[in-house]
Formats: C-alpha cells, sequence, structure tokens
C-alpha cells in the first residue's frame, strides 16, 4: 500500500440533512452530500466535539491500514445556512453549533448491527479487533453497543469516536500511552481472541512510524485549535503521533491485560 494513495481523504458538501441517528447523546445523522452519496454525519458541535472527530478519524484510518472493513470516511464542510429551516430545536442548534469542517462515513445501506449469536467470528479475527481496540482504546466495542454491522455478509467496524480517551487530558498522555486497558474486560469479542500475540506481530510491522505519521497528519488544524491547551496545531498532531508509537511499543502490556482479562472468562 502507498502511504500518499491511502491517506487522502476527499471533502463534500452537506446539501440534505435526512434523519437523526438517535444513539447516544451525538445526535449523529444520516446526510445527503453534493456528491449524491448518503452519509453518517459526526457534528462537530456535538457532545465531546472535534475531539470525537479526531479519535472517529485517526481510529478508523488506522482499521483501514491494518485491513478491516471501514466505510470511507471524508470531510464534511456544513454551510451557515444549513439547517434554517430544520422544525427541530435541538437539531438546529446541533447544525448552528457545527458551521464548518465535520466528519462523514458512507452509510452502509441495509446493513444490520452484528449480534455475536448470530454470527461467530474466527479467532483470528476477534483477536485482530481486540488488539486494534487495545492499541486505540476504545472503550465502545461492548455487547450492548457492539459498532460494527454486516454488510453484503462481511463485517464492518464503525465509530471510533470513543477511542484515544487521552486527548481528553493532554497532560499525563505519556503514563497513559504505557497503561494495561483494563476496560478491554467488557469487550464483545475477547473470549475468543486467543491470536493476540500473532495479531501484534502482524500489526506492528505495518502500523510503522511513516504510516502513524501519515495518518495523524490528516487532523486538521482548524479541530486542534481549541482553548483546552495551550499547544500550536503542530504541537498537539504531534502528541497524537508519540502517543500512538509510544503505546505500540509498549504494546506487551495491553496485550497482558486482555489475556488475563480473556482468562477469567473461560
Amino acid at each position: 500500500m502507498e502511504n500518499d494513495d491511502m491517506r487522502k481523504l476527499r471533502s463534500v458538501n452537506v446539501t440534505r440533512y435526512v434523519t437523526p441517528l438517535r444513539e447516544g447523546g451525538s445526535l449523529p445523522a444520516i446526510a445527503e452530500a453534493d456528491d449524491n452519496f448518503l452519509y453518517v454525519l459526526k457534528f462537530r458541535g456535538a457532545g465531546q466535539g472535534v475531539k470525537a472527530l479526531i479519535a472517529e478519524l485517526i481510529g478508523g484510518e488506522i482499521a483501514r491500514l491494518l485491513g478491516f472493513k471501514i466505510p470511507e470516511i471524508v470531510f464534511a464542510n456544513l454551510d451557515t445556512a444549513f439547517g434554517r429551516t430544520e422544525p427541530d430545536e435541538e437539531i438546529q442548534d446541533l447544525l448552528k453549533a457545527s458551521t464548518g469542517l465535520n466528519l462523514a462515513l458512507h452509510y452502509l445501506s441495509g446493513a444490520i448491527t452484528y449480534d455475536p449469536v448470530l454470527t461467530q467470528l474466527d479467532a483470528k479475527l476477534c483477536s485482530q479487533i481486540v488488539w486494534l481496540d487495545c492499541l486505540l482504546t476504545n472503550v465502545d466495542r461492548t455487547p450492548r453497543n457492539t459498532n460494527m454491522l454486516m454488510w453484503h455478509k462481511e463485517l464492518w467496524l464503525i465509530d471510533h469516536g470513543a477511542s484515544l480517551y487521552f486527548h481528553h487530558s493532554w497532560h499525563n498522555w505519556e503514563e497513559q500511552a504505557k497503561r494495561p486497558f483494563a476496560q478491554i474486560k467488557d469487550h464483545v469479542l475477547l473470549q475468543w481472541a486467543t491470536q493476540l500475540n500473532e495479531a501484534d506481530q502482524e500489526f506492528k510491522t505495518i502500523l510503522t512510524p511513516e504510516s502513524i505519521k501519515a495518518i495523524t497528519n490528516l487532523i486538521p488544524d482548524d479541530w486542534l485549535s481549541d482553548s483546552s491547551s495551550d499547544q500550536s496545531p503542530s504541537e498537539r498532531r504531534e502528541v497524537y503521533y508519540k502517543f500512538l508509537t509510544t503505546r505500540l511499543a509498549a504494546s506487551s502490556v495491553f496485550i497482558k491485560e486482555a489475556q488475563n482479562a480473556r482468562a477469567t472468562l473461560i
């Protein structure tokens, strides 16, 4: 794979708000863009703001690089005039707060939520997904909310916005990068993840410093300019890069935690 070819995201302009997706508190929506495709639109004015968009972007593109099926991620521009005719006051407020650059994922029409009772995945894939979520510190792949879809008989990963929670408190990111991921005990696929060491070996050859840098370089300056830190956008972007490379180097810590958590399940 070539980084230059793989690490470019398209930009679209949102033309029509179709319907809200009322899962969780962030009110994502199905929307149409000027390329005539439908997208699941994630708003910068919702919940955790641009940090959720950054986590979605980094998590999704790392997953794609590792070979998982991820809906195409695009930058989605929302014009100031968009949503003025929206009758729902809550949605109108959300649209007003989200003017500018947002994030969207290609809408997989007809996809159904993954159910481990109905579809058993092989141990290799389960292990790979558990490893990914340990790396990203993704707290949101549980039996209650798997954030996986079955589409055309294939498994697709979605919703990485709850990953990388270190960025909600910048000051101890070095320590957080080296921590085990205790929440992995709640992962929907943990009991079948018997090949974590193999996943680690394979994925660490793919996730080179250069490939991680190419992904973190996708984060727009506009998303790195809020008042939560006095660092410049380039300095903040560098923290994401260093967090991921540090965590990757310490992968044995989160693998051991996952293996210990799995041992209590079986």
